[in-house]
């Protein structure tokens, strides 16, 4: 009797063990089935290059700084070139986005690019800071750069023979003022010049000199004066609700049928934005993101 208890209790206490042990082992399973699976978020890294418009420099600027800085891994880079360079840089490949600051071309659009509007900016017409002329019509600055007025006393302004500065052939900056104008191929330069830039230091140089250059790069220069068009200012306001007559697009251009990198595609989400809105106001511009 007293071995068969014996053995029963031996029994017991081997299947509690056996019990025990398994608990110990199935524990850890158990453990990690009860905590969420954390997952990392992969980083954003690579290269954007970007190739066109000297008139969109500030705003392309504005944007791909704080771009970077919120996406540190991603380098943006830009070539200022020209709108048409900018253009064959899409059209080729060597850059990701071509920069343009007017609309494509019916032919653009069928060689395989798409334009996507980030902006709106008006082309302000400038004068030497000293000039007494503050309002010019769109049909008296055409007939100043197609050579049929030729002195500024034919405008209000002090006689004097006036110097017309403007942009290279395949300037977006040339291609919107001259379609806005109706002066396209007619226009009598006495300077034609590679940026906009070089159009402000000529014209604020010259007393006798008008030009052309994008809004965004005229505001705060006190070496140059904006005159009115037609009584209207060139203003953000103006170029947003088109009282002033202009103005031309500010264009992302890419190809139709290749699609970004990664890192390519997450910028021009990003400026084409409401996010970007105040970064593309504070560069002069009009966004147009809703």
């Amino acid at each position: 009797m007293k071995k068969t208890l014996a053995f029963v209790l031996t029994a017991v206490m081997s299947l509690s063990l056996l019990a025990g042990c398994g608990n110990k082992t199935a524990a850890p399973d158990s453990t990690n089935n009860d905590q969420p699976q954390q997952q990392t978020e992969e980083k954003l890294s690579g290269s954007v290059s970007t190739n066109g418009s000297t008139s969109m420099e500030k705003v392309i600027g504005a944007l791909s700084e704080q771009f970077m800085a919120d996406n540190s891994g991603v380098s943006v880079t830009y070539d200022p070139t020209g709108s048409g360079a900018g253009i064959e840089a899409a059209s080729n490949g060597s850059a990701d986005i071509g920069l343009a600051s007017r609309a494509l071309k019916d032919e653009e659009k069928a060689g395989g690019l798409t334009e996507t509007v980030v902006a709106l900016d008006g082309i302000a017409v400038i004068v030497n800071a000293g000039s007494k002329v503050e309002d010019l019509s769109v049909e008296q600055i055409a007939k100043i750069f197609t050579g049929e007025i030729t002195d500024w006393s034919e405008v209000g302004g002090e006689a004097g023979k006036i110097s017309c500065i403007g942009r290279e052939a395949g300037s977006g900056t040339r291609d919107g003022f001259e379609s806005i104008t109706g002066t396209k191929d007619a226009c009598k330069l006495d300077q034609e010049l590679t940026s906009t830039g070089g159009v402000i230091e000529a014209v604020a140089g010259n007393a006798n000199a008008i030009g052309y250059a994008s809004l965004s790069a005229v505001e705060g220069k006190d070496t140059v004066k904006a005159v009115t068009v037609g009584g209207v200012a060139c203003t953000e306001e103006t170029v947003l609700d088109g009282s002033y007559a202009i103005q031309r697009p500010f264009v992302l251009v890419t190809k139709t049928d290749a699609p970004l990198s990664t890192a390519a595609q997450a910028f021009f989400d990003y400026a084409t934005s409401t996010a970007a809105n105040d970064l593309i106001k504070a560069a002069g511009a009009v966004p147009v993101a809703k």
